[in-house]
């Protein structure tokens, strides 16, 4: 029997920070509850989780800054847990990195799925297409590892990426030269299950090609009306 995956709330609302580690930990999760971006670190320090559900409007850093933060050095899924509603908040949520965006107020039943719903995205890589004997795919001088499950770009530099990061460059690159459109690219990363709106797709690329450098959209480009598609060769490698 597996351990429980391990899940840290963070949240200045005390309510909210007991409601969520209790119901958690009844429902076979590892839970523990922190105010504050200095809690957060104090318990990343100290043990591994699996999954950060983080509030935005926190005293000082807040979580919008935070995930920016862990997005520079971890693949840590991270939920954003938020009172604001507006679609625009989503997006920048989505854009520092969080994999999931879940407006206050919630209903912990729908957070758990959420959790559980990211929790196997990211049990499910890599690789999409079970190709066990490669451990590397290169294409234009960018190396993605498959094993260690990083971006290392052709200063040999390693690029922290998130899992819907990694989950969408690993769909490009099983792809090449092919147009794949929002669906198919909802469909393939598994994200109707967890993503609140499709338009995080766009938001998804538009990330992936800061990574990669890409801003002039030369790499992974746009077919109007179609969708994206990676003009690069891609190489496999044991």
């Amino acid at each position: 029997m597996s351990p429980p995956e391990h899940i840290l709330v963070v949240d200045d609302d005390a309510e909210i920070r007991t409601l969520l580690r209790d119901y958690l930990r009844r429902n076979g999760l590892y839970a523990e509850a922190v105010a504050d971006g200095a809690g957060m670190r104090a318990a990343l320090g100290r043990e591994r989780f699996d999954l950060i559900v983080l509030d935005i409007m926190l005293p000082g850093e807040d979580g919008l800054a935070l995930c920016r933060g862990l997005r520079a050095h971890s693949a840590l899924p991270v939920i954003m847990l938020t009172a604001r509603v507006e679609e625009t908040d989503r997006v920048v949520g989505l854009e520092m990195g969080a994999d999931d965006y879940v407006p206050k107020p919630f209903n912990p039943r729908e957070l758990l799925a959420r959790i559980a719903a990211v929790l196997r995205r990211v049990r499910a890589l890599p690789p999409a297409s079970d190709r066990t004997d490669v451990g590397r795919l290169r294409f234009a001088g960018w190396t993605l590892d498959l094993l260690r499950r990083r971006l290392i770009s052709p200063q040999e530099v390693i690029v922290a990426l998130s899992s819907g990061e990694y989950r969408l460059l690993q769909v490009f690159l099983e792809y090449p030269h092919q147009i794949l459109g929002r669906d198919r690219l909802l469909d393939l990363t598994r994200g109707r299950e967890a993503l609140p709106f499709d338009r995080s797709v766009d938001v998804q690329v538009g990330r992936l090609r800061k990574r990669l450098h890409d801003e002039a959209a030369t790499l992974i480009q746009t077919v109007r009306g179609e969708g994206y598609v990676l003009a690069a060769e891609v190489e496999a490698e044991r």
